[in-house]
């Protein structure tokens, strides 16, 4: 029987109530799941901190992202297995073959095994210019995948930790501010630099930039 984990703050577990429970996956586990699949993909968010920092804390779920293009390739390795529903603003819908277009303002793509069991992956799909990585933040600005990722020993591809924060900087939650923390001591003059302009053109006044430059 699904359940709620326990712990669960009163924002998140009104949350889960609304749209479900999320199963607590990690990024060995989207390496699993898409063993085989030939299109490209990275871990973001707080797993891409933490396999930088070393730092462990706790996640609701798994930002696994890849490019938008890359959508049906995705559907197709893991029919079967796991369903996509797509995800814009809250509004969920199952893509699927009658309908398997990701509605264009949709950027994630929720998967499950089925309709009784929790949520496993929070998928952002990324688009890209001339196979460059779009920043979603600025989408006038892009980069070479290899340039804003990097590869572990396990061979996941994580979101560079300074362009994981420049995402993390306009919410700025405790989560958030945890991750700038554990990071801020192991990044190099260069990543302080590029993360400190970044959020200083996204978010002028912004708290962090003050910190990082220290």
């Amino acid at each position: 029987m699904v359940s709620y984990p326990d712990g669960l703050d009163p924002e998140e577990l009104a949350f889960q109530r609304l749209y479900g429970p999320w199963k607590q996956s990690t990024p060995a586990d989207a390496q699993r799941i898409l063993d085989g699949y030939d299109g490209q993909w990275w871990i973001a968010g707080g797993w891409a901190i933490e396999a930088f920092t070393g730092v462990r804390r706790e996640h609701e779920d798994v930002d696994l992202s890849l490019w938008r293009r890359d959508i049906e390739p995705l559907r197709q390795h893991l029919q079967g297995s796991y369903d996509l529903w797509s995800n814009a603003g809250g509004r969920l819908q199952p893509l699927t073959d009658q309908r398997p277009e990701q509605p264009d303002e949709a950027d994630q793509i929720w998967l499950r095994q089925h309709a009784l069991s929790p949520w496993e992956f929070d998928v952002v799909v990324n688009p890209d210019r001339d196979g460059r990585w779009v920043f979603r933040r600025d989408p006038s600005l892009d980069f070479a995948l290899d340039e804003i990722t990097w590869v572990a020993p396990d061979g996941i591809r994580y979101l560079n930790p300074e362009v994981a924060l420049a995402y993390k900087a306009k919410l700025a939650r405790p989560k958030d501010e945890q991750d700038l923390a554990a990071a801020l001591p192991l990044l190099s003059r260069a990543q302080r630099t590029w993360l400190a302009d970044m959020i200083d053109h996204l978010h002028p006044g912004h708290a962090w930039p003050g910190r990082i430059r220290r």
